[in-house]
């Protein structure tokens, strides 16, 4: 059997705007929101490219990212975008992420760290080329094919917006059937009573609220299946207002799961192996977690007439 051997790219090769472009692409296509492209206008003040991250089911960090596209990434590079960052937006700032062409070291991640806490910069992402390139492969396979292929990536904010669209033109209806399909699965279907595994029903929960967030649905093990649309792509604000509703009710559900594990409520066999899927669950914690996850469900419904995903 042949195999495919994948080079690293060389990302040097490319000019610093080809750069911000794709790093703008590829947070767009994370699921990114409020992105907004600085860089492009030579005045950014240390702030290429603006914009808000999910950080955990509902929290979010407005993040500045700025692109270095350069052999390394100096600490006098570093402390000086980070300075100019924080006094053009005081307060405004939760966290601050470098995506970077080339290699980083262990040693100058450490002073980046050190001179962002100096700055009262809660959180800093340092991404190498190497790292930036696995995360592409991971969500934006199509758009790093296209980049080293030489195509060019629009200049304009929304029109890179609709370049990375992958659902152009899809209607809400169209939108909601294929979305439907994260949900037809076991952790959706099983009574918590018969449920085999609830490590898993937790992953599987957890990459649900991704799927619909992001758009990015993997399989309980983490492999991804494919893409579906996004809260995002709902054009309707009463329909997106509903996913965004329905999205907290699947976290509320995980978080009532976390809590009952944490008060003992339901209670692991004690082997201390972390994936073994022995639990004690009491009839009434089940009860309680079955309407949780049915009220989510009947949500989803009242936007999607023939959704027939019901518990056993």
């Amino acid at each position: 059997m042949a195999t495919r051997t994948l080079h690293p790219i060389h990302f040097e090769d490319f000019s610093g705007v080809q750069f911000e472009r794709l790093v703008f692409a590829y947070h767009v296509r994370a699921g990114w929101t409020n992105l907004v492209w600085l860089g492009q206008s030579g005045s950014d003040r240390g702030r290429d490219i603006l914009g808000t991250e999910a950080v955990e089911f509902g929290a979010s960090h407005r993040v500045v990212i700025q692109c270095v596209n350069r052999e390394s990434l100096t600490l006098e590079k570093a402390k000086g975008d980070m300075e100019k960052a924080t006094q053009a937006m005081p307060r405004q700032i939760d966290a601050f992420k470098f995506v970077c062409g080339g290699a980083v070291s262990a040693a100058m991640r450490e002073k980046i760290r050190l001179a962002a806490a100096a700055l009262d910069i809660r959180t800093v992402t340092i991404w190498s080329g190497v790292e930036f390139e696995e995360n592409l492969r991971l969500r934006g396979e199509y758009l790093l094919r296209r980049f080293m292929n030489g195509e060019e990536f629009p200049e304009s904010e929304a029109a890179i917006q609709m370049f990375v669209d992958d659902f152009p033109g899809l209607a809400d209806e169209e939108a909601l059937k294929l979305m439907a399909a994260v949900f037809d699965r076991p952790a959706f279907r099983t009574p918590f009573r018969e449920e085999s595994s609830l490590p898993a029903f937790q992953r599987a929960i957890e990459d649900t609220i991704s799927a619909l967030s992001t758009g990015t649905w993997r399989t309980r093990d983490g492999t991804e299946i494919r893409r579906v649309p996004s809260v995002h792509h709902l054009k309707d604000p009463r329909t997106q207002k509903v996913v965004k509703e329905v999205i907290e009710r699947i976290d509320g559900l995980r978080r009532l799961f976390v809590a009952r594990l944490r008060d003992g409520g339901i209670q692991h066999c004690g082997c201390r192996e972390p994936d073994c899927p022995v639990y004690t669950l009491p009839i009434g914690i089940c009860g309680e977690l079955d309407a949780a996850r049915r009220r989510a469900l009947d949500l989803f419904r009242t936007i999607h007439a023939s959704f027939d995903v019901t518990l056993r």
